[in-house]
């Protein structure tokens, strides 16, 4: 498969919004919504299918949710489907699932082989415009959607023939693909059944167990423990983990691999579970160290039942939520939109907080929408945390700055997909949006983004991005302060000062995608000082040993293409701080002078969609 030309998100995108949609779509009778075991509400959109519900039904309620979401980037509905223990779909008729923005599809097995679904579960393009000469059709913005804890026996049967042999997962940002295992056909994490321009731009697999993989036009991709039967093409940055059967990346940058034996620390995402007994629990992985792999019959870890946590609901107060908290109960958030004035705290070692269908918390009033104690064996996961109208200082804060702090390098806190936005429904404003103070943290699958679109766009008077600059603002992503942290697929974009900032001690960041900022107005707008723009990575002046596998910082600097930044990436020059396999890309305007403090050609207008490698900083005599 031939490389693709160089893209642009902003450009590419003819950008549409649908209405927020909160109605839930009609369930079949032998379906179950949000009522878990006759005893727990888990809200209405949450659906339980069991495999006595016929497959039509199934495939019609599933339809008629991608029909509401597929086009609802910006919208306030969020569903979660979960399947019971059995099989669904046979070879006559296939269940072929399609998944649309904030839908979550998991199973409900112990393990991934206890679910099996006959058919498919796929992401396609989206085709933007209705001229049929030019569609439009890319997965460029296919964020915020979850696939986990299932097997998948690919059949096409009814679809075309391209289509037919290929589950297509064509996503971007904040998608995850967790303990998953397809048979009988091939994995393609592009849609090349549309007419094009068909980009993508993602994404993150872990725990998985994979068939031959096509990377097609994917800008960068992380596999984390997990398997794969071969991996074709790559574009800037394909990342392995601790994955059996991944690609040798001694030919680098051509094609671009970074091959990491084993993964150096880990946690797999908790998952709710039905028992034997019919019981619901939730399964918490125990963190690992060096590991390669799925970790499907590992059986350390923690199952909680589903009896110690608080389930949660759009509507709830904090207080409430936050005396549960206290006396010693977990946090389930069911999906939705919560609207957060004060902050959520978790303060107690080993505390769960899991989110289902991708629940949102919304700051209000400058808030902190979720305030982690710097205590060990804390896990959040499967939450997407906003920025208000009111700016906060923080969105997440994980430890107090200058507080007292008890980690644990064998018991980690942990953030599993937990994505941040500034911008994108409705005006954001935060300082910095995740804030880790805390020794001994894991960031596995992060997106930090400061939304380059959105609907703000639309209501923020006439001069569109420009006027996004100085209302939509937000400036630190992500600001490592902890010792000992490290990051397995973090995604920063957009942020108006540094991207990230890492002033801990021996962090370790596996994959790094950034975009700078689209938006600055002028050269003056974008001055770090005497320097030209800020890099998209910076590793603090005092660091003395960090190390990051497979980086990328990107350039498109739509509001003024004369704009240069000095350096992608900023680190201390000392032998203990190492990057490995680096690159910068110019999207179509703007300029990145060098790659890595002075060195490295530029990313200008010559190179448009061609990346400027750095094998290794500092060079490997």
């Amino acid at each position: 498969m031939t490389r693709p030309r160089p893209i642009r998100r902003a450009a590419a995108v003819a950008l549409t919004f649908g209405l927020a949609l909160t109605v839930s779509p009609a369930l079949p009778a032998s379906a179950h919504t949000g009522w878990v075991a006759g005893t727990q509400n888990l809200g209405p959109n949450v659906t339980v299918f069991d495999p006595s519900t016929p497959v039509a039904e199934i495939q019609a309620t599933l339809d008629a949710t991608y029909a509401k979401q597929v086009d609802n980037e910006m919208g306030t509905a969020r569903y979660a489907y979960l399947f019971k223990p059995g099989t669904y779909g046979t070879a006559e008729q296939p269940l072929q699932i399609k998944v649309g923005y904030y839908t979550e599809i998991s199973g409900l097995g112990a393990k991934p082989g206890d679910v099996v679904i006959n058919g498919k579960v796929e992401a396609y393009n989206r085709c933007l415009s209705s001229d049929p000469a030019n569609p439009n059709c890319i997965a460029l913005v296919n964020f915020w959607r979850t696939l986990s804890n299932l097997t998948v026996n690919i059949n096409g049967a009814g679809q075309d023939g391209c289509r037919q042999t290929a589950n297509f997962w064509a996503v971007s940002q904040a998608v995850s693909l967790r303990r998953t295992q397809f048979n009988g056909g091939t994995l393609s994490l592009m849609d090349y059944c549309t007419a094009g321009p068909q980009y993508a731009s993602g994404g993150f697999i872990a725990d998985s167990k994979l068939p031959a993989t096509t990377n097609g036009s994917q800008q960068q991709w992380l596999t984390r423990n997990s398997e794969v039967a071969s991996w074709s093409n790559a574009v800037w940055n394909q990342v392995f983990s601790g994955v059996t059967g991944a690609p040798d990346d001694a030919a680098f940058p051509d094609p671009p691999y970074t091959t990491l034996d084993k993964t150096p620390v880990s946690r797999e995402k908790p998952f709710l579970f039905v028992d034997a007994k019919g019981k619901y629990q939730v399964r918490v992985p125990a963190a690992k160290r060096n590991t390669a792999g799925s970790s499907w019959d590992d059986t350390s870890g923690r199952t909680l039942p589903l009896s110690d946590f608080y389930v949660a609901k759009p509507g709830d107060s904090v207080q409430k939520i936050n005396l549960a908290l206290a006396v010693g109960k977990h946090l389930l958030l069911t999906p939705g939109v919560y609207d957060i004035a004060r902050s959520i705290e978790v303060r107690r070692p080993n505390t769960v907080v899991l989110g289902l269908g991708h629940a949102t918390l919304t700051a209000v009033n400058g808030s902190i929408p979720l305030d982690v104690a710097g205590v060990p064996g804390v896990v959040v996961a499967g939450v997407t945390i906003d920025a208000g109208l009111k700016e906060s200082p923080v969105l997440l804060r994980v430890g107090k700055k200058h507080g007292l702090q008890f980690s644990s390098a064998a018991n980690p806190t942990t953030l599993n997909d937990v994505y941040f936005r500034v911008g994108g429904p409705h005006i954001g404003k935060a300082d910095i949006a995740l804030e880790v103070n805390s020794d001994n943290v894991l960031i596995d699958h992060t997106w930090v983004w400061r939304g380059d679109h959105g609907v703000e766009g639309f209501t923020n008077g006439v001069n569109g991005d420009t006027d996004r600059w100085r209302t939509n603002t937000g400036r630190y992503g992500a600001v490592i302060n902890g010792d000992d942290v490290t990051a397995t697929g973090l995604f920063v974009e957009h942020f108006q000062k540094y991207n990230t900032v890492w002033n801990g001690e021996r962090g370790t960041t596996v994959l790094y995608q950034n975009e700078l900022p689209y938006d600055p107005p002028t050269q003056a707008d974008w001055m770090n000082g005497s320097v030209e723009g800020y890099a998209g990575y910076k590793v603090g002046n005092k660091v003395k040993k960090h190390q990051l596998y497979g980086g990328g910082v990107y350039v498109f600097n739509q509001n003024n293409p004369s704009i240069h930044t000095e350096n992608g990436f900023e680190v201390p020059q000392t032998p203990g701080v190492k990057l490995h396999h680096i690159m910068t890309v110019n999207l179509s305007a703007g300029t990145i002078d060098h790659v890595v403090n002075g060195v490295g050609e530029a990313a200008d207008m010559t190179k448009v969609g061609q990346p400027v490698f750095v094998t290794d900083y500092p060079a490997v005599p």
